[in-house]
């Protein structure tokens, strides 16, 4: 009877125990890895100021501009997946980086940063309250102030939620509406003049809310998900007043990646009226990758090449990336 008793003792105990390592193993890898995967903080001088050298008349579309993808994404939720960043957007914008991926979805009347159906957060902490636009854009208007000599490409997608994109394009007018003169809103490529000390909104959705010029610039590409073709990699995609050229290969690994971005330069073209964008970032081939271990190496690779042109969008940002591509313009 007492082996019996011991031997259930001993099976609760393990039915107890299982859980909890497998619970702590999952933490650990969502949330505490992630967090030593930090970005290289070595200032580079005037980084936060390095449009000033451009000619006013220069059209945005033919800057070497350098961007971030996911860019809220220092501390989100599930992190092991969905961290594409260790700075935060304002630390993006002050290592000298101009196009922001903003990827939104609904809350009530207001809107969050997300990356897939995760929130990004306010903290590192796998309970910490949802990132709002609000405190995106204050971070966004604080460093124009200090720099008015920048723009900010504010190129917004939709990514989550039940909402039309009617709705969803009139949620984010409503915060553009509230500061006016914080935003370019056109339809057109703008010159480089004409977007110092403002967020130029790029959108990744239909204009079905008709808002016209006020909608944004259109910034639209079918899709490039998928590994079993391997040798695509830049496509031309008509967005109306001007030709996008977009290699935005997310399910590539390492390799096929990296021919993929070096074709996408060879092939984009740039102009009044076309714009090349270029990313660098990649999950790999799995459903739920892991975008850190392919930045690592990528974007090392990215140091070694001498010349860049259209605008280059990387995983895990730094200042001395943003001055490698920056550079490309004097």
């Amino acid at each position: 009877m007492e082996k019996r008793q011991f031997k259930a003792k001993r099976l609760l105990h393990l039915l107890w125990v299982l859980p909890t390592l497998l619970l702590l193993t999952a933490g650990i890898l969502m949330y505490i890895v992630p967090a030593f995967e930090t970005a290289d903080r070595t200032p580079v001088e005037d980084s936060a100021d390095w449009m000033a050298k451009l000619d006013d008349g220069r059209m945005l579309s033919e800057v070497v501009l350098p961007g971030t993808h996911d860019s809220a994404t220092k501390n989100v939720q599930l992190a092991y997946f969905s961290k594409c960043q260790a700075l935060t957007v304002g630390e993006q914008l002050e290592a000298g980086f101009r196009y922001l991926d903003i990827r939104l979805g609904a809350d009530g009347e207001k809107l969050k940063l997300m990356h897939g159906f995760t929130n990004c957060i306010t903290s590192g902490w796998p309970w910490a309250d949802a990132l709002y636009l609000d405190a995106v854009l204050e971070d966004c208007y604080a460093f124009l102030d200090a720099h008015p000599t920048e723009t900010v490409v504010f190129a917004v997608k939709q990514e989550h939620g039940d909402e039309s994109v009617e709705t969803f394009e009139s949620l984010l007018n409503a915060y553009c509406e509230a500061n006016p003169d914080r935003w370019l809103l056109t339809d057109r490529i703008p010159t480089v003049g004409e977007a110092r000390g403002r967020l130029v909104l790029m959108r990744r959705y239909a204009d079905e809310a008709n808002l016209g010029a006020n909608s944004g610039i259109p910034l639209l590409w079918e899709n490039q998900s998928g590994h079993e073709d391997v040798n695509q990699n830049i496509v031309a995609e008509d967005n109306g007043l001007y030709t996008l050229y977009v290699q935005d290969r997310y399910e590539y690994d390492e390799g096929a990646k990296w021919k993929a971005f070096l074709q996408g330069l060879q092939s984009g073209k740039t102009g009044a009226d076309e714009i090349s964008i270029h990313f660098l970032s990649t999950k790999g081939e799995a459903t739920y990758g892991h975008p850190h271990q392919y930045a690592r190496a990528l974007n090392l690779y990215l140091l070694k090449i001498d010349t860049l042109s259209g605008w280059i969008v990387v995983d895990f940002a730094n200042a001395k990336l943003a001055q490698h591509i920056y550079q490309n313009n004097f």
